[in-house]
């Protein structure tokens, strides 16, 4: 009797990572989204600027460890948090801090999804058969390529790209690979945003996000997407002549 009460109270202990997770995001969506802002940002740049100078790596390990708290939990306020980057430490160095943050932070999110829904789901789509097989099965030829294209095309959000490799079984390592390196060039744009953020709030302007869209932005990150797509097309059609 008592193994069988302890396995449904296992089975619920591996939900509670990804359910804190949803409630906290749930909460935090109505009660940050007027604090994580760029209006925030303007009010205390000058105490912020100051801090960072005169303990710089405090400032950058609290930075580093706020912005994983808001990706983990998908709150409000990535944008402004990778712009704020690029505000404080530069492009260089702001860039690797977005990078490494929002790196754990997605990984938080994917260890907490796979550990609870994750295992079930996993286990259900090994099991089976017709579409949904063929669909496990493309997916798993093609892994590196799907997370990298979650990564870089730019309408896909970043926590959907956080929990769905999660729930359909992909590998840690692949994923973490490809989020590390998927999202440097976003990171980029956003940190290089950031750095302009002081002369924007002198001129009393608010940043200009259009930015993304740009043919010069833009462009390279589809064609990173295009290269991500080659390996699936060339597997796709090497298929059909096979056939």
């Amino acid at each position: 009797m008592s193994e069988m009460s302890q396995t449904p109270r296992r089975g619920v202990a591996r939900h509670i990572p990804l359910l804190v997770i949803l409630a906290v995001a749930a909460v935090g969506f109505f009660a940050l989204g007027d604090y994580l802002t760029f209006e925030t940002l303007r009010d205390n740049r000058e105490s912020l600027l100051a801090w960072r100078d005169s303990n710089y790596w405090t400032m950058a390990l609290a930075f580093v460890a706020i912005y994983i708290v808001i990706v983990a939990f998908s709150l409000p306020g990535a944008a402004v948090a990778s712009m704020t980057g690029g505000f404080l430490f530069g492009l260089f160095a702001g860039t690797v801090f977005n990078v490494v943050a929002a790196t754990i932070g997605a990984s938080a999110i994917f260890l907490a999804a796979r550990w609870g829904l994750g295992e079930s789901l996993t286990a259900k789509l090994e099991s089976s058969e017709g579409t949904v097989k063929k669909l496990k099965d493309g997916l798993r030829e093609n892994e590196i390529s799907v997370l990298f294209l979650l990564r870089l095309v730019p309408v896909v959000p970043f926590f959907v790209a956080n929990l769905v490799p999660a729930l359909v079984g992909v590998k840690f390592r692949n994923f973490l690979i490809t989020t590390a390196l998927g999202i440097i060039p976003g990171g980029i744009v956003y940190t290089w945003i950031g750095v302009g953020l002081g002369g924007v709030f002198d001129r009393g302007e608010t940043p200009d996000v259009s930015l993304l869209w740009e043919p010069f932005v833009i462009g390279p990150i589809l064609g990173l997407c295009v290269l991500a797509a080659l390996p699936i097309l060339i597997k796709s059609l090497r298929g059909q002549r096979g056939n």
